[in-house]
């Protein structure tokens, strides 16, 4: 596949100017409840308004910047998060106290959240997109590692599981029709994000308005409540189809329903842009936002290294994404010749079973890559425990090299805890059979149980050691309760 320079600035450009044309038009009216009735700005001319749908995305570059394609993950993402992004907002601000606490990502979007199912997540996802531009799955790849640090399982992540990829496609695939279809792949048929998008869809089919579009998806979504994913995903989608390609109409129809206004004009703006590209853009309301960046959920003192204005914003991930895409073994030229993509067949564009599996096993057991064995550690019983209880943890490796090897385990359990059950000594196997067959010869699964003692911690933290003969990486898994 070739991509041409000229029409991938554009479009990569287009996002980000229909992102910030969104929410700089969505903003004023962030949390309405009622029709807002938006006909045009409310801001001054010429400068956008502060949108954190942005100002995450510009942390994340800096991460794949700084720890490279391969080295970006849930952990560095969480860790980031502690440090550059100030915000402690609802679900934002829970992670951030999961995660300074000892949870680590997916346990701290999980652990007591209540706004795990609600918008942090999808609003974000426009950074993964641009960087792997017609392949959603690895967009998807990076989605999940960013939703889960502040939504967990929760439906937060499927909502931008859908847009990342659906927006990854929008490169390469302009029929809306077809881009949802591709975006609802890589989430669960059942869950209530895709049952939101699903009712618009019903809606759109039968001719209905999408004001009546707009009140089902209210009914169906009312005990969740305002602010959550499955409806404002569901207003994006509304303005998408009802607007019939009209940037301006399109816009204004997905912030007249309301609620997280400057998130769901946002994400639509970007959507918009990438298919139909920044030349193609209402001249107007570009000159209305500007090419400045104004940020305000992040720690300037600490990241000094901000991109000022969206042309850098989109130099900077033009030089990022050749390394994505040779990191993932993706064949693709960007050149000034013209596009080539006749070897793309849209159903390439759709989740693999590769990734129905992932979806299937999601869930917020902790993952640990040490290079010759992958660990998951799940919380069976959950991280609150009480004095004499017993906790159980599910414990489950991989080996990730050819050589089969022995792995000796040490407990170092926190006080008072003592151990009734746990392996201390396995033969792990190397995979016999070939990569597509899905052998599952090198895992071995295995669950560990303690009991605590009568003088609980408010925090109480120890170590599972695996060591395997020969080699010279020590597998240490940290284990945290928090006393009930």
């Amino acid at each position: 596949m070739k991509l041409y320079q000229k029409s991938l600035y554009d479009k990569v450009y287009g996002c980000w100017i229909g992102k910030s044309i969104g929410g700089t038009l969505g903003a004023p009216y962030e949390s309405k409840r009622e029709f807002p009735e938006v006909t045009d700005f409310e801001s001054p001319s010429g400068q956008p308004l502060p949108n954190d749908d942005l100002d995450l995305q510009l942390v994340w570059l800096k991460a794949l910047e700084e720890y490279g394609p391969l080295g970006v993950n849930e952990r560095v993402l969480g860790e980031y998060w502690v440090s550059y992004i100030p915000p402690h907002w609802s679900e934002y601000g829970i992670a951030k106290s999961n995660m300074k606490a000892g949870l680590l990502p997916p346990l701290s979007g999980d652990y007591e959240n209540s706004w795990k199912h609600s918008n942090g997540a999808w609003i974000r996802s426009e950074v993964w997109a641009c960087c792997a531009p017609g392949f959603p799955e690895i967009a998807a790849k990076y989605a999940w590692y960013d939703a889960c640090v502040d939504h967990g399982t929760g439906e937060g992540v499927y909502a931008e599981l859908f847009t990342a990829s659906l927006e990854s496609a929008a490169f390469v695939e302009s029929d809306p029709d077809t881009l949802i279809k591709i975006g609802l792949s890589y989430i669960p048929a059942d869950c209530r994000v895709a049952r939101s998008i699903g009712i618009v869809q019903e809606c759109y089919k039968k001719g209905l308005g999408w004001r009546e579009a707009r009140r089902r998806v209210l009914e169906d979504s009312a005990d969740l409540g305002w602010f959550q994913a499955p409806a404002n995903v569901a207003f994006v989608v509304i303005g998408w189809l009802y607007g019939e390609g009209d940037f301006k109409k399109s816009l204004l129809i997905a912030v007249n329903c309301g609620d997280d206004t400057d998130c769901t004009g946002a994400t639509l703006g970007s959507i918009l842009g990438i298919i139909q590209g920044a030349d193609a853009l209402p001249e107007d309301w570009k000159m209305h936002v500007g090419d400045s960046i104004v940020t305000i959920s992040i720690d300037r003192g600490s990241f000094r290294n901000i991109p000022q204005t969206l042309t850098e914003l989109t130099n900077r991930i033009l030089c990022m994404m050749p390394k994505v895409l040779e990191a993932h073994s993706v064949c693709v030229g960007v050149n000034d010749a013209e596009p080539d993509v006749s070897g793309l067949k849209t159903d390439m564009l759709y989740a693999s079973s590769k990734h129905a599996k992932f979806l299937s096993d999601m869930s917020s057991a902790l993952r640990f890559d040490f290079i010759h064995t992958r660990v998951e550690m799940g919380y069976v019983t959950g991280v609150n425990i009480q004095a004499g209880q017993e906790a159980t943890l599910d414990i489950k490796l991989c080996n990730l090299l050819p050589d089969p090897r022995h792995v000796e385990i040490t407990y170092y359990l926190p006080d008072g805890f003592e151990l009734i059950q746990g392996r201390k000594h396995i033969s792990l196997l190397h995979k016999a059979g070939p990569e597509e067959d899905n052998c599952t010869d090198n895992e071995y699964t295995f669950t560990v149980v303690l009991r605590a003692g009568d003088l609980l911690q408010a925090s109480n933290r120890g170590v599972i050691q695996m060591v395997s003969a020969g080699r010279p990486t020590v597998m240490l898994i940290p284990i945290l309760f928090f006393g009930a």
